[in-house]
């Protein structure tokens, strides 16, 4: 059976095409997100020939892996990201590359707006070449609880404004349910500071996070979104700023190889575990 869509696809590809003109003044998170996943990359000794930068946005991973000497073809779900890294406009979980394509993809952000992302693992799996590795990064659960507590405390109705979201144990069973081997799921918590719940909706919409559920959902009245507004404000500190914390989780998965590292037989151990934390005497 084919997953639920959950997002609306036209639009996410529209507001991604809107977002891109003036992306670099909201691409902090992206760029946070990049940065350490780039680092993670360099941590790994061996050479990658041909990687995937999937989820480009403005092409901050894909010139970081050319300057690596790294052949790297760039993809996004935006029509303008896509043309504007030379790239192939595609959704994750839409991959139209053969397999073992790739021995490196690097997805930064966007996975927690795929509406089969099981079959996105799958795919990034199946591009692989033996022993490629898939390093990835999204923002996770417990994100924005600011903004959420806002929204849904400013109207009579629970209405879903934001996004479900992926926690980091669920994240790691996703790798391994995909086939990708010696998975690593692993979170960042990172505070931002909010003059106004208009500041953090300008971010949301500067970076095409805003609302992509494929449910209809109706507009904020102007009365809901102020009473939004000064609960947002009412967790304001001395300064006036309000601390919104966004969760980023990380992602690592190798495709299967047969010389790879296997892990041992369950049951094989020959030491206690009882024995090695019980105290010792003086």
């Amino acid at each position: 059976m084919s997953a639920p869509e959950i997002f609306d696809r036209r639009r996410r590809r529209l507001r991604r095409d809107r977002a891109a003109p003036d992306f670099a003044a909201h691409d902090f998170l992206h760029a946070r997100m990049a940065d350490e996943l780039l680092d993670r990359l360099d941590s790994v000794q061996r050479s990658f020939a041909h990687a995937l930068d999937l989820n480009c946005l403005n092409g901050r991973v894909g010139t970081a892996l050319r300057a690596r000497g790294i052949d790297t073809v760039s993809a996004d779900p935006g029509f303008r990201f896509a043309r504007a890294a030379g790239g192939i406009q595609c959704d994750e979980d839409r991959l139209p590359f053969a397999d073992s394509s790739f021995d490196l993809v690097v997805a930064c952000g966007g996975l927690d707006q795929v509406n089969d992302l099981p079959g996105a693992l799958a795919l990034i799996r199946r591009v692989l070449k033996p022993d490629g590795l898939f390093l990835g990064g999204f923002v996770g659960a417990g994100s924005l609880p600011r903004l959420r507590a806002a929204l849904l405390g400013a109207e009579d109705r629970a209405v879903a404004r934001l996004h479900p979201q992926i926690d980091v144990r669920s994240a790691g069973d996703l790798l391994a349910r995909a086939g990708l081997t010696m998975p690593v799921a692993d979170f960042e918590r990172v505070t931002v500071r909010y003059a106004s719940l208009f500041a953090s909706l300008a971010d949301l919409r500067g970076s095409a996070s805003t609302n992509l559920l494929a449910d209809a959902v109706p507009p904020l009245t102007r009365a809901a979104l102020e009473r939004a507004a000064a609960l947002f404000q009412a967790g304001a500190d001395e300064d006036g700023k309000v601390g919104e914390t966004i969760e980023i989780v990380y992602l690592l998965g190798w495709s299967p190889a047969p010389d790879q590292p296997q892990p041992a037989r369950r049951g094989s151990g020959t030491a206690s575990l009882a024995d090695a934390l019980r105290p010792k005497r003086g």
